[in-house]
């Protein structure tokens, strides 16, 4: 049973295609746009669209070149229908309800945040129901009850900015490139604790809930703090940054921590692309609630990928078969998976 991966949900083009029999991934290809987003400093949803288009065939031709694939040998199509940002994700359904009619294969549509979840029991075969999930990426930071495939309940969740959202903001106040979360994950290793602090927001409230605004806010009033003082050094940006790190991390650690407690789980997943610092990895390996552990994807898994898709497009092999219609669901709530 070959599954055809395609995601599309924001600036990187994903295709794979993954051997469910097997269990195996036949290809991967990915390609990202982060370069010429960067000259923005962020995602501009148009050009992204535009480059879906550009670079989605190029890619799926070289996977099925590479491993001597017919396009006829694919069995189902799966795609990313949502969350994300609404012209791309109508480029790769677009891609998808085409090939399916083209090929008279079933197409499966599949929702953005649990292939993220979903990829860490591909990697972690272990991992059993139910867990808690943290879900952590520049549009989304989630923490969530797995019972079991498709039935989640979300505890909390960011009341403004995304965790990784806020990693960019404050890269761009620091005049780092795009995407931020690698360049100050990059430059907080060479950064020193001082006694400037920085805020934990809303790390005592009595829910399961994020708040990141306020931290980024707090960077602002410090840059230009320390601008009136004379120009940002290297040493200053690198500190800054590790205090940022280690405030946000903080804040994830702490909620995390409670719904383990609260809910008496013993497994945690993270993933999206926040969950390939080594940082925030290190700490939730050392300081989880006693007896719990962290489970993550591979690195190459973390941010968007076709891979994912595809490997969840067969976890969900069973579901009723998509019409011809292209519709994608940009605002599509993890607990309403059935309901696309």
């Amino acid at each position: 049973m070959l599954v055809l991966g395609i995601e599309t949900s924001c600036d990187e083009t994903g295709v794979a295609l993954y051997d469910g029999k097997n269990k195996k991934i036949i290809f991967e290809c990915l390609f990202s746009q982060a370069d010429k987003h960067s000259l923005y400093g962020g995602v501009v949803p148009e050009l992204a669209a535009r480059d879906h288009t550009n670079k989605f065939l190029p890619l799926l031709k070289k996977g099925l070149n590479d491993s001597n694939i017919n396009l006829k040998d694919i069995d189902v199509i799966a795609y990313t229908k949502g969350p994300g940002l609404r012209g791309p994700l109508m480029v790769g359904a677009a891609f998808a309800k085409s090939l399916g009619f083209a090929l008279d294969k079933p197409v499966i549509p599949v929702h953005h945040m649990e292939a993220h979840l979903l990829m860490a029991k591909f990697d972690a075969p272990e991992l059993c129901y139910p867990f808690l999930t943290l879900l952590v990426s520049g549009g989304h930071t989630i923490l969530a009850k797995v019972e079991q495939s498709g039935v989640y309940k979300i505890l909390g969740q960011t009341i403004d900015d995304a965790v990784g959202e806020a990693f960019d903001k404050t890269a761009k106040l620091l005049g780092l490139k795009y995407p931020g979360g690698p360049e100050i994950e990059k430059m907080s290793v060479r950064g020193k604790n001082t006694k400037d602090k920085l805020p934990r927001p809303i790390l005592n409230s009595n829910d399961y809930n994020f708040s990141f605004s306020g931290l980024k806010t707090a960077v602002l009033y410090k840059v230009n703090e320390l601008k009136k003082e004379g120009e940002l050094s290297n040493q200053l940006i690198s500190n800054i940054c590790l205090e940022f790190q280690n405030a946000a991390i903080d804040c994830l650690l702490h909620k995390t921590n409670k719904a383990l407690i609260d809910f008496d789980l013993k497994q945690v997943v993270l993933s999206g692309g926040v969950a390939a610092n080594k940082e925030l990895r290190r700490r939730f390996s050392k300081d989880l609630h006693q007896g719990c552990s962290a489970i993550y994807p591979d690195f190459s898994h973390c941010t968007d990928n076709g891979t994912m898709i595809a490997f969840t497009g067969y976890e969900k092999i069973n579901l009723p078969n998509e019409d011809n219609k292209i519709s994608v669901n940009p605002k599509w709530s993890l607990e309403e998976v059935d309901n696309g």
